[in-house]
């Protein structure tokens, strides 16, 4: 790592415990059999990229879900086996956070949608008492609003430019490699972070 003034920070994974398994058991349970196969870590069917690149609205999503995944399931079914995966902020990464911020310029790049914001802003609130997780950052983006998600190189670009970093001054932070790799191919520097590892061991 050299001459970073900027870091960019993967959300689920980083700051907040995310388990996609006990997601994919919700909907396996509900008898959505086939879900691995429209979402997962690693991969999102077009439902999933339109719901996370805010091209359509929760409503039209848990409509086109039922259609697409031949099922009669209620929204709010939907809606908690889509939030199952959400598990607790990581307290202790967050302090961490506030420790770092004089030191460099700090941003949020996550793949997410208006459900899960939702969710988990509610949650930030009623554990720390504090109004927004976003306030840790100098822009929290989240791809539902930015209109782009990783591991596209587009997107990483539209926020070096919104923000006017260079993007050797940068580094990229996540836990999913194909993330990493789309940070890359727009000059960022990266960090793989590898579980169980914690993003405040990196000696930043």
């Amino acid at each position: 790592m050299n001459n970073i003034k900027n870091i960019i920070f993967d959300f689920g994974g980083i700051f907040i415990d995310i388990d996609y398994q006990k997601t994919e058991q919700a909907f396996i349970d509900a008898g959505i059999i086939n879900f691995p196969e429209l979402y997962s870590q690693h991969h999102a069917s077009s439902l999933f990229e339109d719901l996370e690149t805010g091209k359509i609205s929760p409503e039209q999503f848990y409509e086109t879900f039922r259609k697409t995944a031949n099922s009669s399931l209620s929204n709010e079914k939907i809606e908690l086996a889509w939030n199952a995966m959400l598990g607790n902020f990581l307290l202790e990464e967050l302090n961490w956070l506030d420790s770092i911020k004089d030191k460099y310029k700090l941003f949020l790049y996550s793949n997410t949608n208006q459900i899960h914001y939702n969710a988990f802003s509610k949650a930030f609130e009623q554990v720390t008492r504090k109004k927004s997780f976003d306030d840790h950052f100098i822009k929290a983006y989240y791809s539902h609003s930015l209109g782009l998600r990783k591991p596209y190189k587009e997107s990483f670009e539209k926020i070096l430019e919104e923000q006017n970093l260079l993007a050797g001054e940068t580094v990229f932070i996540d836990d999913t490699i194909k993330n990493i790799e789309g940070a890359k191919l727009a000059g960022l520097q990266t960090i793989l972070l590898t579980p169980p590892e914690r993003v405040s061991q990196l000696g930043l």
